[in-house]
């Protein structure tokens, strides 16, 4: 028998799209010779798509798609992803599920059991877990299904009271095939590969596992399917971030091929390729084209500009230059020297007139108070007002250019330089950021030089440096990865070594951020704790503010 995995990138509620897609790659494998191929979870719908199964259209529409990807089977079984009704009064109405369909005929369903609940995940707000298993059983080879989080409960401290190939395994079978939507982190493979590998190990079975990839709004897909033989090694791995179709020889209980080592990307390479495309699929999902971003001379808004320009071409990005009084000479020349870098469009536009009208309208209410943040905030939003200007005169969409150190401790104007559609570096820390310019860099300058080397600064009064506001980021990112990444306490990371007033003051930061946060765009998820969706804080707690 041969089966194969079809790795693709699908879009939430578009039916016609992912129809097609999905029936395209049956006809492509059947011509490479595949007897059975397999599609991500929820395949036909998308993941995730939250409220949307709520919708009863929605869910004839996932059963309309699955009838006419039906039609195209002959000659060729697929396994598919999607969302079934429970018959059963009691209970969720849904189940996240999968057809097995073998000419024209769905010939079973396999329903997920464990429904993660837990950071970005919220499956059982939706979904009734299985309580039953039963094996598939196609040309003499019985299939042990699973979905995603059913074969993640094989570690030393498991989540859930049963375990659905325990089940399986009863019944003999022959191969496990999980299908899956597993988001990116820049961890999350190396943890991905182990479990996966744990399964084929315990059950002494060979494993196909498939993702999917692609970005959905702030989540990014990976891809990286991987198959296993019996002891646990891994057979094969495919691509990262990219769409594939490939095709495997399964006889004699053993998936042909010879053991394929790892090679793992970096966490910076990874980084960076996942924004692109989570940049990319935002725009084409969304149906936009063109992207305008503040361009400040420092390097935030610099990486920014050159991961547009990598995503949707630098014709298709607009940088703008906005100036202040404050603003020096080398911060236009270096932001300058970027765009005749990546060749993208851009305009110079000073908010000095607009700051001081702001300074003039407000004097008689201020009654001739000293300049302060205050002052400082009307620069940021007049340059909020700007950017937001050319994105409605032009239909240009608004990249949003915070990092996550400025994030978590609210160093950042609301409405303002906080602004935007999505945030494309909120989930990156500011030490990652420089890490991230030199791997831009690594084959030829594109990002200047005197971006990456000069002090940051929000240019809003004279000589004002980060410093001046922030502990140096090695210390503020170090301590924030403790409390945000992994949860620790303050008297954790003070018994780190860290002063505890400069710990406390941090946290409280942070925790006195949240408002801020919870009015700013969502953002690409990189990180094995981001914020947004994966992070609910509330904002008028008390514990440890």
């Amino acid at each position: 028998m041969k089966i194969a995995l079809a790795q693709l990138n699908y879009h939430i509620g578009n039916f016609e799209l992912n129809t097609k897609k999905i029936i395209e790659h049956i006809q492509l494998a059947k011509a490479d010779g595949a007897d059975l191929v397999v599609f991500a979870e929820l395949a036909v719908c998308g993941y995730p798509p939250r409220d949307f199964l709520e919708f009863e259209e929605f869910i004839s529409l996932c059963e309309e798609a699955g009838k006419e990807i039906a039609e195209h089977c002959t000659g060729i079984a697929c396994i598919v992803g999607l969302p079934v009704r429970n018959e059963q009064a009691a209970g969720k109405d849904l189940y996240n599920a999968a057809y097995f369909i073998e000419e024209k005929q769905i010939k079973s369903i396999a329903r997920k059991a464990l429904l993660p609940n837990y950071d970005v995940f919220d499956e059982y707000r939706y979904f009734e877990p299985a309580t039953s298993f039963e094996c598939i059983d196609f040309k003499g080879v019985k299939i042990a299904l699973t979905i995603c989080e059913d074969l993640w409960n094989i570690n030393n401290n498991p989540l859930y009271v049963s375990n659905p190939m325990d089940e399986l395994i009863k019944e003999n079978p022959d191969v496990m095939i999980n299908i899956a939507a597993s988001p990116f982190s820049y961890q999350h493979d190396d943890e991905r590969r182990v479990v996966l590998a744990d399964n084929a190990k315990k059950y002494n079975l060979p494993l196909l596992y498939v993702n999917q990839v692609g970005a959905q709004t702030e989540l990014i897909f990976d891809g990286g399917s991987m198959v296993f033989d019996q002891d646990g090694n891994m057979l094969d791995e495919m691509d990262y971030f990219k769409e594939q179709l490939k095709v495997y020889a399964f006889a004699d209980g053993k998936i042909e091929g010879r053991v394929k080592a790892h090679q793992p990307m970096s966490d910076i390479a990874q980084i960076h390729d996942a924004l692109v495309l989570g940049i990319k699929d935002y725009f084409v999902k969304s149906g936009f084209s063109k992207a305008v971003l503040g361009l400040s001379g420092g390097i935030d808004s610099a990486i920014v500009c050159a991961l547009a320009c990598r995503a949707l071409g630098a014709e298709n990005v607009m940088a703008v230059l906005m100036p202040s009084k404050y603003s020096s000479d080398h911060s236009i020349k270096d932001a300058m020297d970027l765009v005749e870098n990546f060749g993208c469009m851009h305009e110079v536009i000073s908010i000095a007139e607009a700051a001081d009208a702001f300074d003039s309208m407000m004097a008689g209410a201020f009654k001739g108070l000293p300049f302060n943040l205050t002052e400082e905030n009307i620069q940021a939003r007049s340059r909020g007002i700007v950017v937001m200007a050319m994105s409605n005169k032009f239909g240009y969409i608004l990249l949003n250019t915070s990092n996550k150190s400025e994030c978590a401790v609210g160093y950042g104007t609301l409405y303002g330089d906080m602004c935007g559609a999505i945030g494309v570096i909120g989930d990156v820390y500011k030490t990652q950021i420089y890490e991230l310019a030199a791997y831009i860099n690594k084959n030829g300058v594109v990002i200047p030089v005197n971006t990456i080397v000069k002090p940051p600064s929000a240019e809003l009064r004279p000589g004002q440096k980060d410093s001046d506001s922030l502990p140096d980021y090695d210390t503020l990112d170090t301590i924030l990865f403790q409390f945000i990444e992994l949860k620790k306490s303050s008297k954790d990371i003070i018994a780190m070594g860290y002063e505890d007033a400069l710990v406390r003051r941090i946290i409280k930061m942070v925790n006195g951020a949240e408002f801020k946060r919870y009015q700013t765009p969502p953002i690409l998820r990189v990180s094995p704790k981001a914020f947004g969706s994966g992070r609910r804080m509330p904002i008028v707690g008390k514990y440890l503010a």
